[in-house]
């Protein structure tokens, strides 16, 4: 393997790391086996900590290829429980507000789904990397500041019911860049006029990438030990 040159590694994320723990711990690894002191390495795509699948990364040369990686399609399986709100709209914060969610019909279910599939606008989670003014998006959240988001124009190309255990929604999504997951998750309550959050989130495929032909970070970094 060239790392050099440019490789492009394919992982499957673990629960609780961040996409640059993941990015650290192989350009560390790549590090003390060529007995650098520097080399590129980055990946095409955060994935929340809370989220796991697939997560490409870049090393060296291959790491001017990031834009075209992060511009693929995104898919993801998860489950988006009903019945609270919480401002990060996944497990990250506490439920602030609960809902009673015992009316809501699977039919009901279908017809919100179908109001948030194909082009839809989409005001991205105030616990998000975006920037407003040079101020991170998750920085003014946690201090209790406010940021005006402006929503953006994404596209759900499919968007399936997988299975329905009140008051977990199982689900596939196939999304272009640039969709949160998350805020879906929280626009599917308020077409319910429920509330709604992310409980689980895993990233399947980028493109023609998938997350079974992935390693785990311990499975990579041996890899690059032994290249």
């Amino acid at each position: 393997m060239d790392f050099l040159n440019g490789e492009v590694l394919l992982i499957d994320k673990e629960l609780t790391w961040t996409s640059f723990d993941v990015v650290n711990a192989l350009r560390n690894s790549i590090l003390r086996k060529l007995k650098l002191k520097k080399i590129k390495v980055g990946h095409a795509g955060t994935l929340d900590p809370l989220a796991t699948g697939l997560l490409i990364i870049c090393t060296g040369k291959k790491t001017r290829e990031i834009d075209q990686f992060q511009a693929e399609d995104k898919t993801y399986t998860g489950v988006i429980t009903l019945g609270g709100k919480r401002p990060s709209y996944d497990l990250e914060t506490e439920i602030v507000e609960t809902y009673d969610y015992s009316q809501i019909t699977e039919s009901q279910i279908a017809e919100a789904v179908r109001k948030l599939t194909g082009e839809i606008d989409q005001t991205p989670p105030m616990f998000s990397a975006i920037k407003v003014d040079g101020v991170r998006a998750y920085d003014a959240a946690r201090d209790n500041q406010k940021l005006e988001l402006k929503s953006r124009r994404v596209t759900i190309h499919q968007f399936i019911i997988h299975k329905v255990e009140m008051p977990n929604i199982h689900f596939e999504i196939k999304c272009s860049k640039g969709t949160y997951i998350r805020s879906i998750a929280r626009d599917l309550g308020l077409e319910l006029k429920n509330g709604a959050y992310l409980s689980e989130l895993r990233r399947t495929a980028i493109g023609d990438y998938k997350v079974d032909d992935a390693l785990r970070v311990e499975e990579a970094r041996l890899l690059i030990n032994e290249a």
